[in-house]
């Protein structure tokens, strides 16, 4: 299958520590793969490389064949692990903004998901709470018909009763043959949907399979995960 991403002797440092090294990957379309690892691991720099935040990094990175910059905008749908909409905005403000910056967003299914999700349209954020807020963040990254689409810590906020609404949402709403790279640390609740997981300690890649390759040895990902990460615990 064609890779929507190529990673090839990635290094980054932050001054003298070194925070990526010598990471590299591919991962094919239509894959959906959970990025894991405790904090401090590089997780959140290697997103920030796939979307363009961070451009002082050595090594090859490319989306759909092409380095981050804008083409790869335009095809990545971003979740960051903090909100960047500010307070005054209500989920119709935030959705026309959307409409007006992508060209495949879809504003009529997001008003329906926020429906959906029993979210007050012209409600302002800052009387959110914070699983209303991840909720309307999410709706607006799926409602993008996007080659790949990135979500840091999508689950972070919610009870495990939403969590498994969000994981519904996902897994609904994402375009066809497009891929998901999901970093999350709720390892349980969301293994079911991984094709693949990667997972990052100290800033090197450790492990980097396929779902069912794990499963043929009789381990879930969540097994996996407890015994690289035993030294974080």
């Amino acid at each position: 299958m064609a890779k929507i991403i190529n990673v090839s002797s990635l290094q980054k440092s932050y001054g003298k520590k070194l925070v990526l090294d010598d990471i590299n990957f591919s991962i094919e379309e239509g894959s959906i793969v959970g990025l894991l690892g405790p904090n401090g691991c590089g997780k959140t720099t290697l997103i920030k490389i796939l979307t363009g935040l961070i451009k002082d990094h050595r090594g090859i990175v490319k989306i759909d064949n092409e380095e981050p910059g804008p083409y790869t905008k335009s095809v990545v749908a971003f979740l960051p692990d903090k909100s960047y909409l500010p307070d005054w905005m209500r989920p119709v403000d935030a959705i026309a903004y959307f409409a007006d910056f992508y060209e495949d967003f879809d504003k009529e299914k997001a008003l329906k998901m926020v429906t959906d999700f029993n979210l007050d349209p012209k409600q302002k954020l800052k009387t959110m709470s914070k699983g209303q807020q991840e909720k309307l963040n999410l709706i607006l990254v799926m409602c993008r018909k996007a080659k790949l689409y990135i979500l840091d810590e999508p689950l972070g906020g919610l009870d495990p009763a939403a969590r498994s609404a969000i994981l519904d949402l996902i897994m609904t709403n994402y375009a066809e043959n497009s891929t998901v790279l999901i970093s999350t640390h709720l390892i349980s609740d969301v293994e079911r949907i991984f094709n693949r997981v990667l997972m990052i300690s100290q800033g090197k890649l450790i492990v980097n399979s396929h779902v069912d390759e794990l499963r043929e040895k009789g381990k879930t990902v969540d097994e996996v995960f407890k015994e690289v990460f035993s030294y974080a615990w």
